[in-house]
């Protein structure tokens, strides 16, 4: 059984930061992947590390950084939702709403 599962827009997402960052380079995006599935493997096991961001969204949804990206996840869901998976940069109050 999976420890974790992807919203369609979390999936979407993923595929859209490997897309952006292989433009450059094919071996940085793997890692960036890689490592933003490794966070969420530990995540399952510890769904209470993320933080909760009352700023961004009322979701009872949690945080969690890698890079520049931040994993957003509902920590009540078993196995794990992953619900996005987006840049900091952007402008998350609205994507999140």
């Amino acid at each position: 059984m999976a420890d974790h599962f992807f919203s369609p827009e979390a999936r979407l997402d993923l595929f859209e930061i490997w897309d952006y960052i292989a433009e450059d380079n094919i071996s940085a995006a793997d890692r960036v992947v890689l490592e933003i599935k490794d966070a969420i493997t530990m995540l399952s096991m510890n769904p209470e590390l993320g933080h909760v961001r009352k700023d961004l969204t009322s979701k009872s949804v949690r945080f969690w950084p890698v890079y520049s990206y931040l994993i957003i996840y509902n920590p009540a869901t078993q196995p794990l939702e992953v619900v996005r998976i987006l840049s900091g940069y952007r402008d998350l109050t609205v994507l999140l709403a």
